[in-house]
């Protein structure tokens, strides 16, 4: 009973490995489409239309928002962005910082998620997990002769 127990207990921590790992998301989703819509002289309301509320808030200085972005994918790669608005006391946008370093980055992995790569992500995890768990492949000097001794 007791081995029983503890090779039942050994296939369910083996098969822990095919987790899917969801990815993590938090702050401000800082997309490039949105990004590209600001302007010089939006006012603050349309600046919320396009961008959503910052999410650190200053009481000490009125006139800037700043929005944060983190991902972290399945895989362990975390992606950080900082963009800062600033307005002049008119209430209008005069200033960006970080559009730029955003606008650089060829993947936009911030943005709203993509179905095929997420099931592609998940499919490449599965592979890689199920390669780590086989045994390398037996050579022709390995290979048991049919009929012959071992």
């Amino acid at each position: 009973m007791r081995i029983l127990l503890l090779g039942l207990l050994a296939l369910s921590l083996s098969a822990c490995s095919l987790l899917y790992r969801l990815p993590t998301r938090q702050g401000n989703v800082i997309d490039q489409r949105d990004l590209a819509k600001l302007q010089v002289g939006m006012t603050r309301e349309q600046v919320k239309y396009v961008m959503g509320t910052p999410v650190a808030g200053n009481p000490f200085r009125d006139d800037r928002w700043d929005y944060f972005g983190y991902y972290k994918s399945p895989r362990g790669d975390v992606t950080t962005r900082t963009v800062s608005l600033y307005f002049d006391t008119a209430n209008h946008l005069v200033k960006m910082e970080g559009v730029d370093q955003v606008a650089s980055n060829k993947t936009d992995e911030l943005a709203k998620p993509d179905l095929n790569f997420v099931e592609s992500e998940k499919k490449r995890d599965r592979i890689e997990a199920i390669r780590a768990n086989d045994p390398p492949p037996m050579g022709d000097s390995q290979r048991p002769v049919p009929g012959g001794t071992p």
